[in-house]
């Protein structure tokens, strides 16, 4: 899973996502074991990072499970399963504040994964 986990971050990475988060949920969760929650410039920024997720991950066997938002770009939900990446407009995720609704999960450095 690290190296899956890796190779999403360079992912968005690569792709100039703002602001990456990687939380382990997996002790407070009974539906997925980690969130990956990043931003997108604009809408079309937004969308690029999903689709290039979607294309990528897919290359190496990882299908998405569900999609949810793509068309409004404001907070795109993509489910694996595994784990779930939310990419969010800068405004939606302020809104939001899903890493503080998900305190209690442990946040991963990046910097340690493969």
């Amino acid at each position: 899973m690290k190296e899956t986990l890796a190779t999403i971050h360079e992912i968005l990475d690569s792709k100039k996502a703002i602001d990456v988060r990687i939380i382990d949920i997996s002790r407070i969760s009974n539906f997925t074991n980690y969130f990956i929650i990043c931003s997108g410039a604009n809408e079309k920024h937004i969308q690029t990072l999903a689709d290039e997720l979607q294309k990528k991950l897919g290359e190496r066997g990882i299908e998405t499970a569900h999609v949810e938002g793509y068309q409004n770009a404001e907070w795109v939900l993509l489910d694996y399963f595994d784990f779930i990446v939310h990419i969010f407009s800068i405004e939606t995720r302020e809104y939001y504040e899903l890493e503080r609704l998900w305190a209690d999960g442990k946040v991963v450095d990046v910097r340690a994964l493969p």
